[in-house]
């Protein structure tokens, strides 16, 4: 009797344990993810709206406040405005790359002046908010911020004509903290092609453009490939000696956009042990003109590259402040955790596993950080800053294609 009181004992107990266990597993939501790793997003641009509303000043800007319904950050003033400390707090976000992003306008002008007061301003109001954000250089400290409550905060410069074709610059940007360059925005730089060239290609990837991505995996410095050129995206692929990102591009196989990485680069990304950042732009998500955009389609993308080429090389790039039209259900940065939700609920096998939304969510990113900064370190021991200088011709041709009389804004020897 008492061996079968003891066999019913335990075996009540086993019954409660395991109804225990499954009621946490039938619990977990897919933003639970975000309490144990933290997001990070590959690109977001309130930096160029504060420019463009606020010329940068932050004393007019309440970064504290819910800006849903502001008369000038609002939705119904503002159509690019998504961000602001609450709803970033209420999305989990862990980590944010903030774009220092100016005007192909200003290639061959002004563009390194108008970057540099982009980064200060990023770091100014980083600065400001102390409680809430801290400025972060290296991988290790990212996840550090996270766990004290602060949103860890980097700086990605969008588009190489920001450097004005100089690697001085590009090095000096490092200095200041800059963690990635997109090699060009939606206009080609004198030595790389962009996305609008499609198929055809203006430039490619030139020697100078080489030399531009050999110099940034020297500096540990994350080369960017959304915005570029296909024929760019392959040939930066196939001689960086570091991982590459996409901040904030999607897949060209669901929606035919140029912005978006084809099947053949995805699997190069593979190889090169990269991340793609998953953008949210409606366009760019759904191309589609018959319907609206909504969450389904970003969890479409994200499912998409993971069943292609593993969990590992997926992230989150939203682009909010730099875009117009963003998802049902992802109108702001508070609804990363819909978003979560959403991937983890997928009908796709394999399911989703905590683990691997994590890696989508930040931990693939602190990897390839980490990557390029162990590239970096053992180059220190070999390589010296480069000092290669682009052929004057090829300026020139750039500035006569954009409308700028040839040699106007330049002092320099070449």
């Amino acid at each position: 009797m008492v061996y079968v009181n003891g066999a019913v004992c335990l075996s009540v107990l086993l019954f409660i344990i395991g109804l225990c266990v499954g009621l946490n597993v039938n619990n977990f939501k897919g933003s639970d993810a975000l309490d144990s790793a933290p997001l990070i997003d590959g690109h977001n641009d309130l930096a160029y709206n504060l420019y463009e509303l606020l010329n940068n000043n932050l004393d007019e800007f309440n970064f504290t406040k819910n800006l849903t319904d502001d008369q000038v950050w609002g939705r119904n003033a503002c159509d690019s405005c998504y961000t602001d400390l609450p709803r970033l707090r209420k999305g989990k976000l862990g980590a944010q790359f903030w774009a220092a992003y100016v005007d192909c306008a200003s290639q061959y002008k002004d563009a390194v002046q108008l970057t540099l007061r982009q980064i200060d301003a990023i770091k100014r109001l980083v600065a400001k908010y102390p409680n809430d954000l801290e400025f972060v250089t290296e991988a290790k400290n990212i996840e550090e911020a996270w766990k004290n409550g602060k949103i860890a905060s980097m700086i990605g410069v969008e588009g190489g004509h920001s450097i004005d074709s100089n690697l001085a610059v590009l090095r000096l940007f490092y200095e200041l903290g800059v963690r990635y360059m997109t090699l060009t925005h939606m206009c080609n730089t004198p030595w790389a092609d962009s996305s609008l060239v499609n198929d055809s290609s203006v430039h490619n990837l030139t020697e100078f453009g080489e030399a531009v991505v050999y110099e940034m995996n020297r500096l540990g410095m994350l080369v960017d490939l959304s915005h570029v050129s296909h024929n760019v995206m392959r040939h930066a692929l196939s001689i960086t000696k570091a991982p590459v990102m996409f901040s904030h591009s999607s897949a060209f196989a669901i929606c035919r956009n140029y912005r978006n990485v084809p099947d053949d680069v995805l699997h190069m990304v593979k190889r090169n042990n990269g991340i793609v950042m998953v953008n949210f732009y409606s366009h760019y998500v759904n191309c589609n003109s018959s319907r609206k955009a909504t969450n389904q389609d970003v969890v479409d993308h994200i499912n998409y590259i993971r069943n292609l080429i593993g969990a590992d090389h997926i992230g989150i790039g939203a682009d909010y402040d730099g875009v117009t039209s963003m998802p049902e259900g992802l109108e702001d940065v508070s609804t990363y955790t819909v978003l979560f939700d959403r991937v983890y609920e997928s009908d796709v096998e394999p399911r989703w596993t905590k683990e691997e939304l994590e890696k989508l969510a930040g931990r693939n990113l602190i990897r390839v950080l980490k990557a390029a900064e162990e590239v970096r370190d053992q180059l220190a021991k070999t390589e010296q800053p480069r000092e290669d200088i682009i052929n004057a011709r090829d300026i020139m041709q750039g500035e006569i294609m954009s409308n700028v009389p040839p040699g106007s804004c330049y002092t320099a020897n070449e």
